[in-house]
């Protein structure tokens, strides 16, 4: 089973690579919640960029294509270091990530961001569905036009 909860985690990666939304939706449980945030030492506070449900992230998707956005390719590489089958059942566990981007005018890639990912993962429909994904980031400072997920 730890097999399957890895394998989930990196699809979910490689869908949002690809572009799938509709791939990345169908990874998601009906009650998917998704955060993503970062600390500010600044203001000395925890700051939430993106919060959304299954059904909110779905309609992001769909407004893309209507956004002025960087379309540079985002390549996302994790390591699951932690995973433990919770009381109840659900699966949790620690990915970090780190986020490639690759420029349309040039090819050249870079190391866009880092963080750590928390994922609650539930057994639906005959097989594992992720219910939360919260995404502490490192990394601040992303610049213009940057809407898809990481």
């Amino acid at each position: 089973m730890r097999e399957q909860v890895a394998e989930l985690i990196y699809k979910s990666f490689l869908t949002l690579d690809d572009l799938d939304f509709a791939g990345y939706i169908n990874l998601c449980h009906a009650d998917f919640n998704y955060k993503i945030g970062a600390y500010s030492p600044e203001i000395r506070k925890q700051m939430t960029w993106l919060e959304e449900s299954r059904d909110s992230m779905k309609l992001l998707f769909e407004s893309l294509p209507k956004h002025n956005s960087d379309h540079s390719r985002l390549s996302r590489l994790g390591n699951v270091y932690l995973m433990n089958k919770e009381s109840n059942g659900d699966w949790s566990a620690l990915t970090f990530l780190q986020v490639f981007r690759t420029s349309l005018d040039g090819g050249a890639s870079e190391l866009f961001a880092i963080g750590k990912i928390k994922d609650t993962i539930r057994e639906a429909d005959g097989g594992l569905k992720l219910l939360n994904r919260d995404i502490q980031l490192e990394t601040r400072m992303f610049g213009f036009g940057h809407h898809i997920p990481f």
